[in-house]
């Protein structure tokens, strides 16, 4: 499948899904790196303060690992280019205006995004009107 580049094309095609079950963000330092060695995080990024990553609620809970808030993941299932321009600044821009944070993460094939649990359904119909309005 060819990514796309041109920005109406994504936004008609955003096609967002929202993922089961809820996620957290937890730090991994060196003590807690051996303990959560078999872990499949969502996401994962290496920070000054340690290996952040993305679990699954109850993955943390069940490690005994802190965070702060509760969130949902919502894919955008259009496979966009990794040089398209715009994607994320609309999107991020169309959540800002209904006043829902999101936490953007890409990857190689789709855009992923964390908005908090409580404003997810209200993500998704956010999503599905800046998609709509460009089709």
């Amino acid at each position: 499948m060819n990514a796309h580049r041109e920005l109406n094309e994504l936004l008609a095609k955003l096609k967002p899904q929202l993922l089961d079950g809820p996620f957290v963000f937890c730090t991994l330092d060196g003590q807690a790196m051996p303990a959560a060695s078999n872990l499949q995080p969502r996401a994962s990024v290496m920070e000054p303060e340690g290996l952040s990553v993305v679990l699954t609620e109850a993955q943390a809970r069940d490690l005994g690992l802190p965070y702060e808030g509760v969130f949902r993941c919502i894919t955008l299932t259009v496979q966009s280019s990794l040089e398209a321009v715009g994607l994320t600044a609309a999107v991020a821009t169309a959540l800002a205006d209904d006043g829902i944070a999101a936490n953007v993460i890409a990857g190689r094939h789709h855009d992923h995004l964390l908005v908090p649990q409580a404003q997810a359904s209200e993500a998704m119909q956010t999503l599905r009107r800046l998609s709509a309005s460009v089709r």
